[in-house]
């Protein structure tokens, strides 16, 4: 019998995927086949070859946009394990299916995966959920274990730059394969040595801050009272910096939403959107009026915004976060 981990690329798919990898060793192996990539891949249950008798781990990607294929590999006699906070849809009931969803605004997979292990890795769960743009939620996880304000931003860091590395289009704009990420996790249970010990890390925080340095002094496409729309070249420096790029637009003006497009190569646009701080509400909403949108009411996303539907993604945003 064999075990599939899948898992989103970003920081809370790998962190998710990290702890339950310490609390249960046994079952995820190093042998386990591990099916993963960028944060926008997340139709990965499809590449899933499992047989009656194997088992699944799924995490961090939505429910609703692997249905079909979960489906599948229940009938085929598949036993799936599913931690997840995107929108789902009604969740199959299945003998075989052991469900972990809240699509909660203020809630990650890492810390559903948290609340199943009774807390037993948290700090890896106050990881994901910096790498997620929960930092309040972080900081909460970690009140009990008397670090200082140095150690929590370093927490803060490693998030961050585990997020930043599962942004692009596609696996080859990303710094570090997730797959080959989650590997060299593997080994740490203390986040602070893989920081002080993982040569991936100082990596990723290299590339980070020369990614981010291309953003300074930008100025919006389009200002707008309720917020504004940036608009990035089509390289992959930009495919890379755009939810990270949105993350901390959010918290320069929390009152404000944001949306970040980078230029793809039809001419049309990849699309990142992020709610308010201070009202986590619009941004699936906005996003899935067009075709190839989804995702969370904090933060969503279009796949291929059309070359002609600029404005009217403008106008979907300003209606959506416009004050009432």
């Amino acid at each position: 019998m064999s075990h599939f981990d899948v898992f989103n690329g970003d920081a809370d798919g790998l962190c998710a995927l990290h702890q339950l990898r310490l609390a249960r060793p046994a079952e995820h192996a190093p042998d386990s086949v591990c099916v993963s990539g960028a944060k926008r891949d997340i139709a990965l249950l499809a590449r899933v070859d499992a047989q009656a008798g194997d088992s699944v781990t799924v995490l961090d990607i939505s429910l609703e946009a692997n249905r079909d294929a979960l489906l599948a590999l229940l009938a085929r006699g598949v036993r799936v394990e599913y931690f997840d906070h995107h929108r789902s849809g009604p969740v199959p009931r299945h003998p075989l299916l052991q469900a972990h969803i809240d699509n909660s605004p203020t809630v990650c997979t890492g810390m559903l995966v948290d609340r199943y292990l009774n807390g037993s890795q948290r700090i890896w769960a106050a990881v994901a959920a910096f790498g997620d743009n929960f930092t309040a939620a972080a900081r909460a996880l970690l009140v009990d274990m008397a670090l200082d304000a140095q150690q929590l931003l370093q927490l803060e860091q490693l998030g961050t730059c585990l997020n930043y590395n599962g942004y692009g289009d596609h696996e080859s704009d990303l710094i570090i394969a997730p797959i080959t990420l989650a590997n060299l996790l593997r080994p740490y249970t203390d986040p602070f040595a893989f920081m002080r010990e993982e040569p991936a890390f100082t990596t990723l925080q290299t590339a980070r801050a020369a990614d981010l340095a291309q953003t300074l002094g930008r100025a919006p496409e389009v200002r707008l009272a309720c917020g504004d729309i940036h608009v990035l070249p089509d390289t992959p420096w930009s495919r890379r910096v755009r939810g990270e790029f949105g993350n901390q637009l959010t918290q320069a003006r929390p009152e404000a939403a944001h949306a970040v497009l980078t230029v793809n190569s039809q001419g049309g646009y990849m699309v990142s959107v992020r709610a308010p701080q201070v009202r986590l509400t619009g941004a699936d909403r906005v996003c899935r009026q067009f075709e190839g949108g989804g995702g969370r009411p904090a933060a969503a996303g279009i796949n291929h915004l059309q070359p002609g539907e600029f404005e009217v993604f403008v106008r979907a945003f300003e209606s959506t976060f416009s004050p009432d």
